[in-house]
């Protein structure tokens, strides 16, 4: 917060646009009401499910079954970070939108409201997890959402497709970050945003969003806290802003 800034520091007309008007963007009622009501719909699951953890794994749970209900609590976006999530993908409608770490699905739900037309890929690799979001989905109608049970790695060794937004969501550690973006690079094109989650998480996860900041293929990054956002721009100078959103 010390090191934040607002909109009138911000000397990119890209990035000004992007935090007065994109994180702004109006999602229509009967969308966003969606968001509250996915969540009550998950803190009413009672059922426990056994979850496999990979990456840097769970800092509230120490064993390996969960109830829906207390996932739901702690796990995913908040709903702050939802409507953020919803404001971007309105502001920019990314046709084919990529989400790394499904969980219950609060972060696939956010893209989708957004931007219904768009197309969303969103891999897990916990199975049973993964099929508790797909229920959330179903039950709500959502469309054009494609849930992959796979590790990150095989789906994106697999996959030769280019996106427009990535969310990545999982690993929480400084090798796996990296290695997750060489793998991303070449599926990212001159306007793509990746969004990485959790760049404070730990030390090491704040080494990696530096080593990430600093590659030459990356020209606008933004920190807000939350989040890392990554931009490949080319026409656009080198730079890194902090700011409050």
């Amino acid at each position: 917060m010390w090191r934040s800034k607002n909109e009138h520091a911000v000397h990119s007309p890209f990035v000004y646009k992007l935090i007065t008007e994109g994180v702004k963007t109006r999602i229509p009622l009967e969308l966003r009401q969606l968001l509250p009501k996915h969540y009550k719909y998950l803190i009413g699951q009672k059922l426990k499910i056994k979850v496999e953890d990979f990456g840097a794994g769970s800092r509230v749970f120490k064993n390996e079954e969960r109830g829906i209900d207390q996932i739901t609590k702690v796990a995913g976006m908040s709903q702050k970070t939802q409507e953020l999530m919803a404001s971007v993908t309105a502001y920019f409608k990314p046709q084919n939108m990529l989400e790394l770490g499904t969980s219950l699905g609060k972060g696939t739900v956010a893209m989708h409201i957004g931007h219904p037309e768009g197309n969303i890929t969103t891999v897990e690799r916990c199975p049973n997890t993964l099929a508790e979001a797909v229920k959330g989905f179903e039950r709500f109608g959502f469309k054009n959402i494609t849930a992959v049970n796979a590790l990150f790695t095989d789906f994106l060794n697999d996959d030769d497709r280019v996106w427009d937004l990535i969310y990545l969501d999982g690993g929480h550690t400084k090798d796996f970050t990296l290695f997750t973006f060489e793998q991303l690079l070449p599926k990212l094109h001159n306007d793509s945003l990746l969004i990485l989650d959790d760049i404070y998480w730990s030390k090491e996860m704040t080494e990696a969003w530096e080593e990430i900041k600093a590659r030459p293929e990356v020209s606008v990054t933004i920190d807000s806290f939350d989040w890392g956002w990554v931009f490949f721009r080319k026409e656009q100078p080198k730079q890194h802003f902090v700011l409050r959103l």
